[in-house]
């Protein structure tokens, strides 16, 4: 039975053995405790399921339900199983600050919003991390809350505003919380930002992994029709750069031309650099400085390879094509 007045902690998890029980851990540390917290297994061939069902047989309010074959199918179970009107939502391989449910329910519990998107603060444990989340990830200040969108693993909402927009898609495997919150926005949803509620995340390890991450978020993107301005803009980015520097070999003044974009790309990350480790040695800086280019390219290359991986998939597929067309139609007004 929905109980009005209760909140929902939720996650999926899948082959998590060696970080559930540090999320655990934060879940059950929250200075606003939740009224349960509802763990999905989806299908997981390591030990995750017997870390949880510890916890449980401790005495803690947890739930281990099982289903899905995905992220958005497993987000979707667990809410299905949730008894609280309001759901909070959050991922594997991650940590809570203290107050991070305190603060990302407080609006809704206010009335003023139907959901409410949290924030995250990278957690680096190397140099090449570090310089990767201040070239990926910025800070709160640099988010606009007009156009933020909340994403899977800091958010919260009715359970009724869920129902109302379908739940996450299930043909997505990535990209699903961007299209749920579009699926929201279409609903009239009210949105609240609440970047004091932050997730803490370690980053990519390794500029393959990072590559990877990347590629498999563009192939979502392409599956979905998502952003297709966005990526044509980069394919036009790396277009223009590639006559420029065939011109220069004629030309070396053109090259300077370069100059500029490339300054544009990178300042920002150097300055969250700077801001975020401000013990770096000099060596150090150096060093992360010199990284960031590099992670810019190989981004924006995972991205260009990715995107029309996921475009032919879903042209490929035409039940995956027919569930993305009518996924649009539903939902018209918020693209």
């Amino acid at each position: 039975m929905l109980d009005a007045f209760a909140v929902s902690l939720v996650c999926t998890v899948r082959d998590e053995a060696d970080n559930i029980a540090e999320l655990l851990d934060s879940m059950l540390a929250q200075t606003r405790p939740p009224d349960e917290i509802v763990v999905n297994d989806c299908d997981s061939r390591d030990e995750t399921p017997a870390i949880v069902e510890r916890y449980i047989a401790a005495g803690h309010a947890i739930r281990l339900v099982r289903g899905g074959h995905n992220i958005p199918s497993g987000r979707n179970n667990a809410i299905r199983h949730a008894r609280g009107a309001i759901i909070a939502c959050t991922d594997a391989g991650l940590t809570l600050d203290r107050e991070w449910l305190a603060r990302i329910v407080a609006p809704i519990e206010r009335g003023e919003a139907d959901v409410v998107g949290g924030f995250f603060r990278p957690a680096p444990r190397s140099l090449f991390e570090l310089a990767l989340a201040a070239t990926n990830y910025r800070d709160a200040a640099e988010t606009d809350p007009a156009t933020f969108m909340p994403f899977g693993q800091s958010v919260a909402f009715r359970k009724a505003a869920w129902e109302r927009a379908g739940g996450y898609p299930e043909w997505a495997s990535h990209c699903e919380d961007i299209l749920f919150d579009l699926a929201l926005r279409g609903q009239a949803a009210r949105f609240a930002f609440a970047p004091e509620a932050l997730v803490r995340f370690r980053p990519r390890e390794s500029l393959a992994a990072f590559a990877r991450q990347y590629f498999l978020y563009a192939r979502g993107d392409g599956v979905a029709g998502l952003w297709p301005r966005r990526h044509a803009l980069r394919y036009g980015t790396y277009a223009g750069a590639a006559v420029l520097l065939l011109a220069a070999r004629r030309r070396p003044t053109l090259a300077a031309l370069l100059l500029p974009g490339a300054l544009a790309y990178t300042r920002a990350p150097l300055r969250r650099l700077l801001r975020r480790a401000p013990a770096l040695s000099g060596g150090e800086v150096a060093r992360a400085a010199a990284l960031i280019p590099v992670i810019r390219l190989v981004g924006d290359l995972a991205k260009m390879s990715g995107y029309p991986v996921g475009v032919w998939r879903r042209w490929r597929d035409r039940a995956l094509g027919r569930r993305v067309a009518e996924f649009w139609r539903a939902n018209a007004q918020a693209r």
